[in-house]
């Protein structure tokens, strides 16, 4: 009865993360070997306050989980001490915080990901972390946009301004 009862929750965990790999935006992957306590929190504090969900998992019970979610190429990746962080709201959050906080902390390595149901390695997930936030795209977007507009304007007024000083 007891084995029942465990290979229920084994299976319960596995559909929790396949879930959360199926719903996520993105996923990143990461190894936290070597961070001491205070470290690991105040990466955990991060992730949180940017919506993330940070989670230390057995390997095996992710590889059953990729399988379920149809992802297994992720499967490379699950080597040695494994954290995962699901963001199901912001495709960039995880791997910009992750990346960032493994500037400062050699010991954070990260290995990979999905980023919209597509498997990525360690180097793609950092130049992902490096792009610029939604907002600062939007900034330069805008900035782009508004520049035919305010030539044609200049270019009005300079017209404006030699005709005034002709007559």
């Amino acid at each position: 009865m007891a084995n029942a009862k465990v290979i229920q929750a084994k299976q319960d965990a596995v559909d929790v993360v396949t879930g959360k790999l199926q719903n996520s935006v993105s996923t990143v992957v990461a190894d936290y070997r070597g961070l001491n306590v205070s470290q690991v929190t105040e990466l955990r504090k991060q992730l949180r306050e940017a919506g993330v969900d940070f989670q230390v998992l057995k390997n095996t019970l992710v590889r059953r989980a990729t399988a379920a979610a149809e992802l297994t190429e992720l499967d490379a990746v699950l080597t040695g001490p494994t954290a995962v962080a699901f963001s199901e709201t912001d495709a960039v959050v995880a791997a910009k915080i992750l990346n960032d906080f493994a500037k400062k902390n050699d010991a954070l390595k990260l290995k990979g990901g999905v980023v919209e149901g597509r498997v990525i390695d360690a180097d793609q997930l950092k130049a992902l972390a490096e792009l610029p936030s939604r907002e600062g795209l939007l900034s330069m977007l805008l900035s782009v946009l508004q520049a035919p507009m305010r030539n044609f304007a200049l270019a009005v007024k300079a017209v404006a301004d030699k005709e005034e000083q002709s007559a």
